[in-house]
């Protein structure tokens, strides 16, 4: 497995973590304010999970198209992944 997709597992196994803490706190009727602040460092890990993702797969077809594996037709595509990933 290459660095960068272990990268994103460890990313993903702490957000697992990070869920499980929030519903623990939940679960033991923690303050609210703590736990929206728990919850937003989840979606921002998730947000950096998703653009190491695209970051990713971006990468390896613009390689792929460099050595004349694939056209530049992928960069459309990537755009629609990119749009669909922001909204």
């Amino acid at each position: 497995m290459d660095e960068e997709r272990q990268s994103i597992i460890n990313r993903l196994n702490r957000i697992e973590g990070q869920i499980k803490g929030i519903r623990k706190m939940i679960e033991e009727e923690q303050n609210c304010s703590e736990i929206l602040i728990q919850v937003a460092a989840v979606k921002a890990a998730v947000n950096k999970v998703g653009t190491l993702v695209f970051q990713t797969h971006f990468r390896r077809c613009l390689e792929s198209a460099v050595k004349g594996e694939q056209d530049f037709a992928f960069v459309d595509d990537a755009m629609k992944m990119l749009a669909k990933y922001i909204d």
